[in-house]
């Protein structure tokens, strides 16, 4: 049984189709032991202990120090004792020795088909407003590995989606997450389950 903890900083949306999904089947051989979150105020938080997963705050905001709050959630991280680490909107840097200490085993969602509109800045409506404003026809969402750079890890799953006449970002937002995000997401979750999943020489192999 895949150990699956959730970090997230918002409403969760995504945290619901793993969720959904571990209900319904399509995600096998996977508990959902945790979810962490940054902002106390987070939907996602009401999300998880609605369906009976512990879930809990833990933000920089209260400590003094980066390096006092990174020593608090790595120490929450090691407690819960994950397989797998999702990253679900989570908008807090990770801890450079939490991302060597679960090599491979730290998974994130973005909303963009990497290498497009990724990197230090590029989250949230931000991609999606760079999107429209370059005129691009396609976009979509992209799970990889995560390491020490900002969505540079090996990539997983890409699915995309076309951008339609009209669009806001607000619009394509949705479109993303309903036509990509919610699907490729809980689908790289199964494979990773299922042990279909390694890295070779820094790109990721499906069996």
């Amino acid at each position: 049984m895949l150990r699956v903890l959730v970090l997230v900083s918002g409403g969760g949306t995504n945290l619901q189709a793993i969720l959904d999904a571990v209900d319904e089947g399509s995600i096998t051989n996977t508990e959902i032991v945790g979810v962490i979150s940054n902002n106390k105020n987070a939907y996602a938080l009401t999300r998880a202990r609605e369906h009976g997963v512990a879930a809990q705050c833990i933000s920089p905001k209260d400590f003094a120090t980066r390096e006092e709050f990174n020593e608090k959630f790595l120490e929450a991280v090691d407690e819960i004792g994950p397989d797998l680490i999702v990253l679900a909107g989570f908008l807090v840097v990770i801890p450079a020795e939490m991302t060597a200490k679960y090599r491979n085993r730290i998974i994130n969602i973005h909303p963009s088909l990497i290498p497009a509109f990724c990197g230090t800045g590029f989250y949230g409506l931000k991609v999606h407003e760079a999107a429209l404003k370059r005129g691009v026809k396609v976009v979509g969402a992209t799970v990889h590995f995560v390491d020490e750079g900002t969505d540079t890890g090996p990539i997983i799953l890409q699915k995309a989606v076309e951008v339609e006449e009209g669009d806001t970002p607000e619009i394509l937002q949705r479109r993303v997450m309903e036509q990509a995000e919610w699907k490729i997401l809980p689908q790289a979750i199964n494979l990773i389950a299922g042990g279909r999943v390694t890295v070779e020489d820094g790109k990721v192999r499906i069996r």
